[in-house]
């Protein structure tokens, strides 16, 4: 009975031992799984959600000739209640009751809508191709397809201007094979805008859309002809249903830089075509009205953000 026990003892406290381990490995997995999700919250954090709040508060102060150029600022914290109660939405109000700020948002908007469905009409059939071609070289396709992010951003808006001119590469290449006997009128139009967004932004279009088709599964469409459906009915009834993922990813990824483009109209568009990129330029630095131009971004944020939000639970409600 005494060896029994001491028996029993042992192996209680081995397993104790065990159990203790196995505690603490989950708990060590725990802790590394907090980590790994928590790293990328900070960052957001640090990056997106303080810079976004520090505009918020410079749009709900008001314009003064100093620097920086509004009131107030927290400087002595004996002082920060008095400065909170300096805030006000007047900066909202003056926004909202001025045509021009309601119009540089409806073309804006109008103008991303465009570009976006003209870069998905164009992006698609490019992504199709890229996903039925050979698996060798889909790698080189992709690196096609990128390849212009090698070149400056900038660089690559001039060059456009070299090709839309009056005189440039376009006019001249139309007028020696005979397709019109002047130059066209291309750049500073509406036109120009959205051909330089469309190639801009192409392959934020086409990537997400390749990777959906890449990995849809095949055998579904060749079942499909094997029961008598047409191409074009497989085509609407599997393939481009099972790439929404990447279209909707595409959009939104076309969608949101493109109503906030501020160098491809400025240089592209001329003049005339003052969108809320350029507004919001204009005022921080040309007005100087640091509050005003922290508004319009403000406003424009929640225009992108809000219907995007709303998109996103209401689709994981349907999942």
């Amino acid at each position: 009975m005494g060896e029994g026990a001491q028996t029993r003892t042992v192996d209680r406290s081995q397993g104790g031992d065990a159990g203790g381990r196995r505690a603490w490995g989950l708990g060590s997995r725990g802790l590394f799984r907090r980590v790994v999700i928590g790293v990328p919250f900070l960052w957001l954090a640090g990056l997106f959600l303080v810079p976004f709040l520090i505009v918020v508060k410079i749009s709900l102060s008001q314009t003064a000739v100093a620097m920086p150029p509004y009131l107030p600022t927290f400087g002595d914290p004996s002082t920060w209640w008095s400065a909170l109660t300096q805030f006000s939405l007047d900066n909202y109000v003056w926004i909202s009751s001025d045509d021009l700020y309601f119009n540089a948002y409806t073309l804006s908007l109008a103008i991303a809508a465009a570009s976006t469905v003209l870069t998905l009409l164009i992006a698609y059939p490019l992504a199709y191709g890229m996903a039925k071609a050979p698996p060798a070289w889909r790698t080189t396709l992709v690196m096609l397809v990128i390849l212009p992010f090698w070149t400056s951003f900038l660089i690559r808006v001039y060059a456009w201007i070299a090709i839309l001119k009056p005189e440039g590469l376009l006019n001249q290449l139309l007028i020696s094979i005979g397709l019109i006997s002047e130059p066209l009128v291309i750049l500073n139009t509406p036109t120009a805008i959205f051909i330089g967004i469309v190639y801009s932004y192409l392959p934020f279009m086409t990537l997400p859309i390749y990777a959906s088709l890449e990995r849809m599964d095949h055998s579904l469409t060749e079942a499909a002809a094997d029961l008598g459906s047409p191409p074009l009915k497989s085509f609407w009834t599997i393939t481009f249903p099972l790439s929404l993922p990447g279209v909707i990813a595409g959009c939104f990824l076309v969608f949101i830089p493109a109503a906030g483009e501020f160098v491809i109209p400025d240089l592209l568009g001329g003049s005339r075509t003052l969108m809320i990129g350029k507004t919001v330029w204009l005022e921080f630095f040309t007005n100087r009205d640091w509050p005003v131009a922290s508004a319009v971004a403000v406003v424009l944020v929640a225009i992108l953000v809000v219907p995007i939000v709303i998109f996103q639970r209401q689709q994981a409600r349907i999942g």
